[in-house]
């Protein structure tokens, strides 16, 4: 993997701040979207840790510190990013 992770700080309701390491970022043509998983920073290689998933813009992404990140509520669109999730996390298995 590379060394060279992207690391993104979210903020939580409490203003609570928490490190997160990018996993990888897709584009969906069927929902013309781009979406980014996230682990927390610092995971342990065979750790099991909750991974997050937001729809988020490139370009805003480079030019803002905050937002670009937008949460996903359609079940269907969850259903796609659970998919390219698990076929990543099989490609990294072999």
């Amino acid at each position: 993997m590379d060394e060279e992770q992207d690391i993104i700080t979210l903020v939580d309701d409490n203003g609570d701040e928490q490190l997160f390491e990018v996993l990888f970022t897709f584009k969906s043509e069927e929902y013309g979207k781009s979406y980014i998983i996230l682990y927390p920073a610092g995971s342990g290689e065979d750790e099991e840790v909750e991974m997050l998933a937001y729809i988020f813009d490139p370009e805003e992404t480079q030019i803002a510190t905050e937002g670009g990140l937008t949460p996903i509520e359609d079940d269907a669109e969850w259903a796609m990013v659970e998919e390219h999730l698990n076929q990543f996390l099989d490609e990294q298995e072999n």
